[in-house]
């Protein structure tokens, strides 16, 4: 039985690259429905649908008692809650929408009131009442209802005539006492404070009493968190929550309260998303793809609403063309696929069920955030975001060998876009990440993340694995440093990852970043192991120019490519040469990798190693890929056996080109470099400037003095 959704009358008219017009978004929207609905088996039942991960989402295993009703409680309300983001335009379209027998009106007008209701069976509780519960004397306790009350009033805003305004005044009474107990109370001092912000916002926007003092702190603690770029700094990370949290919900906030109470800070709140939509389209890719990166993926296409939000300032910049096709684009990168569905749900992955993306604080309810999508169908038909032409943005001024990059300090982001295969590679700094978190890492301190191979977790053999096969310690997109024996179990063999990652800025067409390896703050440790990044974007790819700076050996060292869905691949090898002036000829090596991802389109991806590396290698894995059961992993290895003098190089040089044909790739991409000037006298790259002459004619100059003195976290 299919569960992907397809589109029935696509108007490429209107909208050429998608053919989506708002008539299917309405039709996507009834298909999520459907899929959670099937699984309501009486009206009476809370949204809590078939778990598909059961091993880190809560309600947890280990949780009993109290805790595990706290638990069941907030996971009733984030099914709600965040399903209600689906339903709330669709009902404001249609009131008498009806979906799996049930008219969605009557079942969340009844549930909603019901959650509010003490000693109800779906009842979910006030903030007093969980802490009482949970016996917690903790003064600044958060629960995950707070999150969800924020939902709850942005769907009870949008569907205000079908829901909301039918209540009675005693009902309305009971919803707005709930929403005040956690809309006074302690949140999470991060992107939470928005969710405090929207529940006041609404209760005063409604009439009822609020704390003037609370609101204002919350908002200026949220414009404090702002860095520029359209960016806003989350704790102290970046990732898509500046965009699906900060951009989203100070749009609601400005119009329900700050634009009358607050004008200032709304005026603020306004240019910092005009500020991101300068740049945000070149975010995604030629087909709209969102790109893997960050904590909670499983809210996938949801990083589109900061396009929808921009449209509830009062003096929007957003190209309506354009955010309309990018939102299109990314819908269908995930509803499209049958791996997307579990029994009709989002599954806790990317595309399909993938551990290593899952947090545990989601629950099988969770990837409805992505509901946020649909907020765009509050906007009404007639609004130029349905009516105007998609636009292709900077996709449509490249030509061919084009690339459009985009260099962000205040966030320290770069994204470049590749005409000749379609991708955008995303390129982060400002990351740190405790050295024991893995997944951490994976998420947030990866060299760069490609919108078309999303992130691989850390290898695991395959069963038919040979007994010979190499062991090294690898990732892809991550530089390894291993010492010791490698054997099947690494025992007895220590490694170093790179956890922290500081940005350097860019010059000269050069993005310079800092890496240390197991970088922790409860030890003078920052001058040990690093790697001084230096990369650059080539038609099809990166070229990476890094200098690794070591404190221990011998050791070896090795850097994985994208990770390659494994569906039958084919592996070709080349050789090419370049000068190294002063040291002679130097060989370079091509491994090159052609096959097919699990949907049948074709892959190509083409690792070189040029000055500092011994050998390509290839890696097989199993369970990895959040795309492909099967995977390969392109790897560059090398060895220090002492750290001074002799012949030790420096430099690490490496790239990788990827392409969605089996078109071969020519010579002169695979093999770029004619010729590489180091300053120094023994030609390794010790000091100085270095010299790259391409083929092509063009020059790049790395010069890593002076690096630390922009260094930034």
């Amino acid at each position: 039985m299919k569960q992907a959704f397809e589109m029935e009358h696509p108007d490429f008219t209107l909208s050429p690259y998608t053919g989506m017009t708002r008539q299917e978004w309405i039709r996507a929207g009834r298909h999520l429905l459907t899929g959670i609905f099937q699984h309501i088996k009486r009206f009476e039942d809370p949204v809590v649908v078939p778990r598909a991960e059961t091993q880190i989402t809560y309600p947890h295993s280990s949780s009993t008692g109290v805790w595990l009703d706290a638990e069941k409680r907030a996971e009733r309300f984030e099914g709600l809650t965040r399903s209600l983001f689906i339903a709330a335009p669709l009902l404001k379209d249609n009131p008498d929408l009806e979906i799996c027998g049930y008219r969605m009106a009557e079942y969340y007008k009844a549930q909603i009131l019901r959650s509010v209701t003490k000693g109800d069976p779906v009842s979910v509780g006030t903030y007093e009442e969980l802490m009482e519960l949970t016996s917690c004397t903790d003064p600044i306790r958060a629960f995950q209802q707070t999150v969800e009350t924020c939902a709850l009033v942005i769907g009870l805003w949008v569907s205000r005539k079908v829901i909301w305004e039918r209540y009675t005044q005693e009902e309305k009474d009971r919803i707005a006492a709930f929403l005040r107990s956690y809309a006074h109370a302690p949140t999470v001092p991060q992107n939470w404070r928005l969710f405090n912000m929207l529940d006041i916002a609404f209760l005063k926007m409604y009439g009822y009493d609020i704390d003037e003092e609370i609101m204002m702190d919350h908002a200026a603690q949220i414009a404090s968190y702002y860095v520029g770029d359209g960016w806003y700094r989350d704790g102290h990370s970046f990732d898509y929550y500046s965009c699906w949290a900060f951009q989203v919900y100070t749009g609601y906030w400005c119009e329900w309260y700050g634009y009358e109470h607050a004008p200032e800070l709304a005026e603020r709140f306004e240019a910092y998303s005009n500020e991101l939509m300068k740049t945000y389209p070149d975010f995604f890719d030629r087909d709209g793809h969102t790109n893997m990166w960050g904590r909670s993926n499983i809210y996938r296409c949801a990083a589109t609403s900061a396009f929808e939000a921009n449209f509830s300032f009062r003096h929007p910049v957003a190209d309506p063309g354009l955010s309309r096709r990018i939102a299109s684009g990314s819908l269908l990168q995930f509803l499209t696929r049958e791996d997307f569905y579990h029994q009709g749900l989002p599954n806790m992955g990317f595309y399909g069920q993938f551990a290593p993306l899952v947090q545990g604080y989601s629950c099988a309810e969770s990837p409805f955030w992505l509901g946020k999508a649909f907020l765009c169908l509050d906007l009404p038909a007639d609004h130029p975001f349905w009516t105007a032409r998609e636009q292709g943005g900077s996709w449509e001024k490249l030509g061919p060998g084009e690339v459009n990059e985009t260099v962000l300090n205040g966030p320290a982001l770069c994204f470049t876009n590749h005409a000749d295969n379609g991708s955008t590679v995303l390129r982060t700094g400002k990351v740190l990440k405790n050295r024991m978190d893995e997944h951490g890492m994976w998420n947030y301190a990866k060299l760069a993340y490609h919108s078309k191979y999303p992130w691989e977790a850390a290898p695991k053999a395959r069963p038919d694995e040979p007994a010979d096969a190499d062991r090294t310690p690898m990732e892809s997109q991550q530089y390894v440093l291993s010492y010791g024996e490698h054997d099947e179990s690494e025992a007895g063999t220590e490694l170093e990852k790179a956890n922290v990652t500081f940005w350097n800025g860019s010059a000269d067409g050069v993005l310079y970043r800092t890496q240390y390896f197991n970088f922790d703050l409860s030890r003078e440790c920052h001058w040990m192991q690093a790697v001084y990044l230096a990369d650059f974007p080539v038609p099809e790819g990166i070229f990476r120019a890094d200098r690794i700076r070591l404190f221990k050996a011998p050791v070896t060292i090795t850097l994985g490519a994208w990770g390659f869905p494994d569906n039958g691949t084919r592996v070709q090898e080349l050789t090419g040469t370049c000068t190294v002036e002063g040291r002679g000829e130097l060989t370079a090596k091509a491994l090159i990798l052609k096959g097919y991802d699990s949907l049948g389109n074709p892959k190509q991806l083409a690792m070189t190693i040029y000055d500092g590396w011994d050998e390509l290698l290839i890696r097989r894995s199993t369970g990895t890929n959040p795309e492909s059961r099967d995977s390969l992993i392109l790897y560059a290895r090398t060895g220090r056996e002492k750290l001074y003098g002799g012949a030790d190089r420096y430099y690490l040089m490496s790239q990788v080109l990827t392409r969605e044909s089996h078109e071969d790739f020519p010579e002169s991409a695979l093999f770029p470099v004619s010729r590489i000037t180091y300053a120094d006298r023994y030609h390794v790259g010790a000091c100085g400037e270095t010299l790259l002459r391409f083929k092509d004619g063009t020059t790049r100059r790395l010069n890593f003095e002076k690096l630390s003195g922009g260094q930034s976290l």
